[in-house]
């Protein structure tokens, strides 16, 4: 097992990642709202457990995390930080109600614009750096282009690759939730990373079909978002929610036998789902958001709990065949 508070290479950019990073989605206001002191609070916390690698983008909260992490990052010293920021959306002036796309207390004077053209690429860049006040971004990825793949990878792509080449970014990629166009943008793109959210999980491990084979394969680094599948691994209640929708019986009961399995050997259950990525060689860092200093502090105390194989046994022969992750 790969020491929780390390870092590790992102497939060959020359980019080292902390293997535990924080999302800053619940920062701007993610299914609840988040004031500025909390948030504030949260970035310190996750600074003093020793983070380095932070991920936004301009989808969440309209801009409000871009702004809050590069307040917060203003006064430390870069060098020691990666952040990654996304493309693929525009925030436009319009008018978004409350709660649109699931974010809460932030601007309804703006609206997000899909454009995965090469002038978006540029102008969604130049508006990141000037949001968020940083001199530069090192990771920039292709934000959720599941309905707009031909575009993403004709024009966003060669665009981002531009930018690599004349060094205004240190590593390109692409983010989503599912597997099968990231794969191919690893098979027919030079990608630096991927960032999946939700498929590489204790509940779904289809990454493991074909996306995590080609990015060993092509040399191209891993970064795992969505490790509780969006509250289901954290804690398996009724109610609990998974991937953004209330969890059907079968998959909450598969969820409630995974903690019985880990509470054999004494390990939480959220211990296992953070760890669970870094088992894969493909993986170079698991993305972990928070919406406030004690989620941080829980987090990096999973993230450093002592696991032994004998569970990673137990838990994998609970794994389907098919690698679908769902019961």
């Amino acid at each position: 097992m790969k020491a929780a508070g390390g870092r590790a290479p992102l497939g060959g950019s020359g980019v080292t990642v902390g293997r535990l990073a924080l999302g800053t989605a619940p920062l701007a206001g993610l299914f609840t709202p988040v004031s500025e002191a909390a948030a504030e609070e949260t970035l310190t916390a996750a600074w003093d457990a020793g983070v380095r690698t932070f991920d936004t983008a301009p989808h969440y909260g309209l801009g409000v995390s871009e702004r809050r992490l590069g307040a917060f990052l203003r006064d430390r010293p870069r060098a020691d930080v990666v952040v990654s920021t996304k493309v693929g959306r525009l925030l436009r002036p319009g008018f978004s109600p409350p709660g649109t796309d699931g974010f809460h207390g932030v601007p309804t004077d703006l609206t997000r614009v899909w454009d995965f053209s090469a002038a978006g690429v540029r102008a969604s860049l130049e508006e990141s750096l000037e949001r968020s006040g940083l001199d530069a971004f090192d990771l920039v990825l292709l934000h959720d282009p599941d309905d707009h793949g031909e575009q993403a990878l004709n024009e966003a792509y060669p665009a981002l690759a531009e930018l690599r080449a004349q060094g205004v970014v240190r590593a390109i990629g692409a983010g989503m939730n599912q597997t099968e166009l990231l794969t191919r943008f690893v098979t027919d793109a030079d990608l630096d990373c991927v960032l999946v959210a939700g498929r590489y999980s204790l509940l779904d491990r289809r990454a493991a079909g074909e996306l995590l084979p080609a990015c060993l394969a092509r040399g191209t680094g891993v970064l795992v978002g969505g490790v509780f599948n969006s509250g289901l691994l954290a804690d398996p209640r009724p109610g609990a929610t998974f991937d953004y929708a209330p969890a059907p019986e079968p998959v909450l009961r598969r969820a409630r036998r995974l903690a019985e399995v880990c509470a054999a050997f004494g390990v939480a259950l959220p211990a296992a789902a953070i760890q669970f990525p870094w088992r894969h060689p493909a993986v170079s860092g698991v993305v972990l958001g928070a919406r406030n200093a004690r989620e941080v502090t829980e987090n990096a105390a999973h993230a450093a709990a002592e696991i032994p194989e004998e569970l990673w046994r137990a838990l994998d022969a609970l794994a389907p065949d098919d690698e679908e992750g769902r019961a």
